[in-house]
């Protein structure tokens, strides 16, 4: 049976169910592919802590006590590790023990290149990077003023479906990149039952991201924040419907929380509605549709980001009215999958989702068997680079 080690934040997410998401379906979607498969994470001192967000030791931190939840409940319990401080300290699977692993590992997927730790990321006979942030990724890699690369591994794949390709804004790093869909997991997304009432748009989102807007030349790009503002009025304008998001946003930006809630849009506390990967689960499945913009890059540079979160919806029969990033236009169905650049693009959308909604359901499903099933996507992605389960 071959080896793989898959590398990703979930400790540094906690209480981040969707982000749980990301990571787990690329673990989980390798086993089903017949992968023994270890799942590893490295966090620092400074990112530690307690329920309060006050700092804490490693040993009571909920950092940890979330990475344990999610690995004992998905079957990875005994086939992980959290390294704490480059691996001074750990839970689970030790420095030592991982690096033995490494050694005989057939592929390590390095997701956002969370895993750094020479002993571990050496030593696998093929390494993937997978970048969930494209134009950002790129930018930085660029820009020699930022302590940020991409070297150390053999091969390179994107949820920017246009990345490297003719008219990308961003330089491409030299880059053969990948180009692949997130992978989703079916048999963990089955279709919720049939809304009843005024139909519920929900999205779960972050106001502000941790990066600032990127600055390629004389050109700046925004954010998800800015993009949220120009859509403000939408739930005013759509009839049948309800907005809600699930949103974690800062105090300090209770201007933009109070327009929020004067425009229409229900706001909740994505960690009590969100906040493990069953919560997330059972919120998406709960919904009547997802209603969500991206972050100004990667729609103003047509990076054809496609979002995991939207992948979710759609295996739950859960249509999306989303931000056009540039996918493909082939690629993007009649039904089930709306997107949109404006305000009054978003709101026709969002009417013919309320007009026709049974039959996007349909079609929302449709689309993830066809395009989202793990076994296609990551098996599609073994086979360019020559690796086996």
């Amino acid at each position: 049976m071959a080896t793989a080690i898959v590398s990703g934040a979930l400790a540094n997410k906690p209480f981040n169910g969707g982000e749980a998401w990301v990571r787990l379906s690329w673990a989980l979607g390798l086993r089903r592919l017949g992968f023994d498969v270890y799942f590893v994470e490295e966090v620092a001192a400074a990112d530690c802590v307690a329920e309060s967000g006050e700092p804490a030791d490693f040993a009571s931190c909920v950092n940890r006590a979330y990475f344990e939840s999610v690995v004992e409940d998905f079957g990875l319990g005994d086939r992980s590790g959290l390294l704490y401080e480059g691996g001074r300290g750990s839970f689970g699977l030790g420095l030592a023990e991982l690096g033995e692993l490494a050694a005989d590992a057939d592929l390590l997927v390095n997701i956002s290149g969370h895993l750094t730790a020479d002993e571990i990321l050496a030593r696998p006979r093929t390494r993937l990077y997978v970048d969930l942030d494209p134009g950002f990724t790129q930018a930085w890699h660029a820009d020699d003023r930022i302590a940020f690369a991409l070297g150390g591994h053999d091969h390179y794949a994107t949820v920017g479906l246009n990345v490297g390709a003719p008219g990308w804004p961003i330089p491409s790093c030299g880059i053969d990149w990948i180009a692949t869909l997130p992978p989703v997991l079916l048999h963990e997304w089955s279709c919720g039952p049939d809304p009843t009432g005024r139909l519920r748009f929900t999205s779960v989102a972050t106001w502000r991201s941790p990066y600032g807007p990127l600055e390629m030349g004389n050109r700046t790009m925004g954010l998800k924040h800015h993009e949220f503002r120009r859509l403000i009025e939408l739930p005013e304008r759509v009839e049948g419907a309800t907005f809600e998001l699930a949103l974690d946003i800062h105090p300090g930006d209770s201007t933009d929380l109070d327009a929020l809630r004067a425009q229409g849009w229900t706001i909740v506390d994505p960690r009590e509605v969100a906040g493990t990967p069953r919560a997330f689960r059972d919120y998406v499945r709960e919904s009547g549709a997802e209603f969500s913009v991206a972050q100004g890059v990667y729609a103003e540079s047509r990076s054809g980001w496609f979002s995991d979160r939207t992948a979710a919806y759609l295996a739950c029969g859960r249509p999306a009215v989303v931000q056009r990033t540039g996918i493909e236009d082939d690629l993007v169905p009649d039904r089930g999958l709306l997107t949109f650049d404006s305000l009054s693009d978003a709101v026709a959308r969002a009417a013919e989702l309320v007009a026709f909604h049974p039959e996007h359901c349909r079609a929302a499903r449709s689309f993830a068997v066809e395009q989202l099933d793990s076994d296609r996507v990551l098996g599609r992605i073994l086979e360019r680079i020559g690796v086996g389960g």
